[in-house]
């Protein structure tokens, strides 16, 4: 069993721990990024094992150009209406349009709005908010990528890196947002 992401969890409210030479690039991302996705799971019941794992999957765990200049964690492309900023990167076609952040903490509540706002994964928010399998399989059907894996690699890394551990709370975190 791996010792950090207990201490992560005690330290919950900070925004990040330390990132250590002995880390790995996966527990380095976690390191840096579990607090936030915390705050996310609370404030819009995206579970955290399931943003830790986007992240780290679709930013290289925080180092592709995409992450490191757009700050752009979750591979979120600009898509019609979007006003914001751009960053252009090779994906499935050339120089495809994708959305670019002022900060990660951005990224991270864009995701999260992203998810919340559109009708086609609406149906994730029926889920139990600690299914984490559950969730994965939602984004592949909803087409969140392109990936015909993508449901399984979410969920290895989730379970390789134990990242359903961040997701402690979620129910109680569910229950108060119903409440409002």
């Amino acid at each position: 069993m791996k010792w950090w992401p207990f201490l992560v969890l005690v330290l919950g409210g900070c925004s990040s721990l330390n990132v250590t030479p002995e880390m790995s690039p996966r527990e380095a991302y976690v390191a840096k990024y579990a607090a936030m996705a915390r705050a996310e799971m609370k404030r819009s019941g995206v579970p955290a094992s399931i943003t830790l794992a986007q992240g780290m999957l679709e930013s290289g765990n925080g180092t592709s150009r995409l992450a490191v200049k757009g700050r752009n964690h979750f591979g979120i492309k600009c898509h019609k209406g979007w006003e914001g900023r751009k960053i252009y990167e090779d994906d499935d076609r050339e120089q495809e349009c994708f959305r670019r952040y002022r900060s990660v903490r951005e990224s991270y509540r864009d995701h999260s709005e992203f998810l919340r706002t559109r009708k086609r994964y609406s149906a994730l928010f029926d889920l139990e908010p600690d299914d984490y399998q559950g969730w994965a399989l939602g984004l592949q059907k909803a087409g969140y990528a392109t990936n015909p894996k993508y449901a399984e690699r979410l969920t290895a890394l989730i379970e390789a890196e134990e990242l359903q551990r961040f997701d402690r709370g979620a129910k109680r975190f569910a229950r108060a947002r119903a409440s409002k």
